[in-house]
């Protein structure tokens, strides 16, 4: 049976942060991931240890954590490409991958970043991949990955594509880096236009996430048109065996109408 991890930093939403990981639980689901859930990079220890509580008391695991992304709102998407703000990077590294030993976390997205003019597209690669070294040998301290994800929808966000997340992966292997993989989102790589199909033939096994949202419109599954359930069985019998993240927009009272109590826990 699938195991379903639900994204609380966007379903969920009209339930303060930290009475989300109850309320999946309640829901019938036993895990949770989020986003990066602080405002800044380096958090005070009581709020690490609230959201770490949060989580614990509901009984449920965090399988992902997101590393800093910046001011989302606002636009921002990663600093992982970030020249100006390595050092806010380095620091986050620690903080999340603190709290990933402390919750048994084993997945960390680094969104790459949106390009910027203040370096050139040469350097700003240069230093994600150095970025994303630094963050993988800290993960693998751990156990953990560290995964890449092509993103929709933010035009100067450069990663759009599985081949191209492969291939800043296969640069890091080439420098011994073996712990960083692609994050196979299927709204994502839809709505960017790739091959789906091809990517989950072809890369299923290596997946170090998947996380599913419907077309048009990001919401759950059966409110658009793609065939999320197939793919979903298409990439187990590839050979991935890790959760299925819910990360999409409820377009209705209920987030989880969709799929029955007996199938929300992987248990």
């Amino acid at each position: 049976m699938t195991r379903y991890t639900v994204n609380s930093s966007i379903l969920l939403t009209d339930l303060p942060l930290l009475e989300r990981p109850a309320a999946v639980r309640k829901a019938g689901f036993d895990a949770v991931e989020f986003w990066w859930p602080f405002p800044v990079a380096v958090p005070g220890d009581a709020d690490i240890s609230a959201f770490e509580s949060a989580i614990t008391d509901a009984g449920v695991s965090l399988t992902g954590l997101n590393f800093f992304a910046g001011d989302m709102p606002a636009g921002e998407r990663g600093l992982v490409s970030s020249v100006a703000r390595r050092r806010e990077f380095a620091d986050n590294i620690d903080v999340a991958i603190g709290i990933g030993e402390r919750l048994g976390t084993t997945a960390f997205n680094a969104l790459y970043g949106n390009r910027s003019d203040d370096a050139s597209a040469e350097q700003q690669d240069e230093v994600a991949l150095e970025n994303l070294a630094a963050a993988a040998t800290a993960a693998a301290r751990i156990g953990a990955v560290v995964l890449l994800e092509p993103v929709s929808g933010t035009e100067t966000y450069p990663i759009k594509t599985a081949a191209h997340a492969l291939a800043v992966i296969a640069a890091l292997r080439e420098q011994g880096v073996t712990n960083v993989k692609l994050l196979a989102d299927f709204y994502h790589l839809s709505v960017n236009g790739d091959d789906v199909d091809a990517v989950i033939a072809a890369y299923a096994a290596d997946f170090g996430h998947v996380q599913i949202a419907d077309a048009p419109g990001r919401g759950e599954p059966g409110s658009g048109d793609l065939p999320l359930a197939r793919w979903i069985d298409t990439a187990a019998a590839g050979g991935y065996t890790g959760p299925v993240g819910l990360e999409y927009k409820a377009t209705g009272d209920d987030p989880f109408a969709w799929l029955p109590a007996e199938h929300r826990s992987g248990a």
